[in-house]
């Protein structure tokens, strides 16, 4: 296990003794397929590690409408904010598949840092950094236009093929685009449309491959 929390960013930086405590006080937890593991509104007192499996992190609307904010997979985590906040969680998650989890609950996070005050600065460091890389997806979200929207959420889940080209693993539809990109289905397909028939992308068996460097704008 505290091999597993070294390669969570949060958790980064700190010492073998500070991690063999954290990982000594973490609770294991799994979610089968579709199951909500934490829901918006609730009272928040416990942070996520994923070890297996894959999350997606949504919000909702007045409506009931639900938005995807992100998915997320091993070494990953979520929840953070209730070791440092009484606040309730801001966003649900959904196991997208078999999960296990790692929880560390904040009675037990504060004994550590009672133990271990020298956790703190390196651990608001890695917050910081977190919350400044939320800070930067929502200003991309306010600035950019749809398409650069799009483009952007296909580039960044994307991995190398091998071939040149950019291979999405995760399987995508129209309307888990427009959910992370705050527009309609239908101006997402259209645009996915037109990127295929310009060929910069393509479809494998329902995975969206990227043949070539998107355009910065279209």
């Amino acid at each position: 296990m505290p091999n597993t929390l070294r390669k969570v960013e949060i958790f980064q930086n700190l010492s073998d003794e500070e991690l063999n405590a954290l990982a000594a006080n973490c609770e294991r937890k799994s979610a089968m397929p579709d199951e909500l593991v934490i829901e918006e509104g609730e009272a928040a007192n416990s942070l996520y590690i994923i070890e297996t499996g894959t999350v997606k992190v949504l919000c909702r609307d007045d409506r009931g409408n639900e938005y995807v904010i992100n998915t997320q997979g091993a070494n990953e985590y979520f929840g953070e904010l209730a070791l440092v906040d009484d606040m309730t969680r801001s966003s649900s998650v959904i196991a997208q598949e078999a999960c296990s989890f790692r929880v560390m609950h904040k009675e037990q996070f504060y004994k550590i840092l009672e133990d271990f005050p020298a956790i703190v600065p390196s651990l608001l460091r890695n917050l910081t950094r977190r919350v400044r890389g939320l800070t930067d997806n929502i200003k991309n979200l306010a600035l950019q236009d749809v398409y650069s929207r799009v483009a952007r959420v296909l580039m960044s889940l994307s991995e190398e093929a091998g071939d040149g080209s950019l291979y999405i693993p995760e399987l995508l539809t129209k309307q888990d685009i427009a959910d992370r990109v705050g527009a309609s289905k239908d101006m997402v397909s259209g645009i996915l449309k037109n990127l295929v028939l310009d060929e910069y992308i393509r479809f494998d068996d329902g995975h969206i491959v990227i043949n070539t460097r998107l355009p910065a704008d279209y």
